[in-house]
């Protein structure tokens, strides 16, 4: 064979492999699977700014706490909205900013009640995914807040909610290989975020889960309710796999903390005194 004739059989030889090599990869993203579907067992955390405010937002001081320095200072973030910004109604944004003009004592984690959905996801705690071969449990380290995913199949119907609630009713189906939960049931009273930003008995909340490696999901939120926003909005960050050493959900008890706040003025030492 001649060194012309070697060089053109090499190429063909390699394109050859190319071409196996390419048919057999497996396509698309490669993780952990359970049953056929995305395996999401695990601890997640996200990390960012969205706990603060979902909208895009600079570094700020806050006044009441001057004694405490930069230690109590805002951290400037970007935005999670798709488009930037909310749309609320007028008169919902009025609501939005009496609510931020309240705070901290106006914010519902300040007085450690359960964060509701979304925020749950995205606050600076991390939260456990238990997937069974039926429904899903989540576990949130703050408030020791938790929610049921009911799967739903031919066999297990959506559940409807009963009253509101500050977690909402939660139901999931599989779309492809993604995640797909309705919330419903929500109550009035749960924010998004520290900024005020707020939710009604008449928000859907439809969250995905993406799993796009296994130590990452990518998630989204989409949000409507007519009574409070021109149109439904969504919000997108990832989740991250805790994968340090001796990681585990702990116990963020913390209505001790919050007492002073909530029942202070009820304390004998803030009575006014008989004359």
């Amino acid at each position: 064979m001649t060194r012309l004739g070697f060089r053109a059989a090499a190429v063909g030889l390699a394109g050859i492999t190319a071409a196996l090599v390419s048919a057999c990869a497996p396509e698309g993203p490669q993780f952990t699977r359970l049953d056929g579907v995305p395996d999401l067992n695990g601890l997640w955390q996200a990390n960012g700014t969205a706990n603060w405010n979902l909208e895009a937002h600079s570094a700020a001081a806050i006044p009441a706490f001057w004694g405490l320095g930069a230690i109590a200072g805002i951290p400037a973030g970007i935005s999670y909205v798709e488009g930037g910004t909310i749309p609320y109604l007028p008169e919902a944004l009025v609501q939005r900013d009496a609510n931020s003009a309240g705070w901290p004592a106006t914010d519902p984690e300040a007085k450690c009640y359960m964060p509701g959905i979304p925020r749950a996801t995205y606050m600076p705690y991390p939260f456990y995914i238990i997937q069974g071969n039926k429904d899903m449990l989540f576990a949130y380290e703050f408030a020791t807040a938790n929610r049921k995913v009911n799967m739903v199949t031919e066999e297990s119907p959506a559940e409807e909610a009963v009253i509101p609630t500050w977690m909402g009713t939660s139901n999931g189906h599989w779309e492809g290989d993604t995640l797909v939960v309705e919330v419903t049931g929500n109550n009035e009273l749960a924010w998004f975020d520290r900024a005020g930003n707020y939710r009604s008995t008449s928000t859907v909340v439809t969250e995905r889960f993406t799993k796009v490696s296994d130590d990452r999901i990518d998630y989204a939120a989409t949000i409507e309710d007519a009574t409070l926003y021109s149109r439904p909005w969504t919000i997108r960050l990832p989740l991250y796999r805790r994968t340090e050493a001796g990681a585990q959900l702990l116990e963020y008890k913390c209505v001790p903390f919050s007492e002073e706040l909530i029942y202070g003025h009820l304390t004998k030492a803030n009575q006014p005194t008989e004359e």
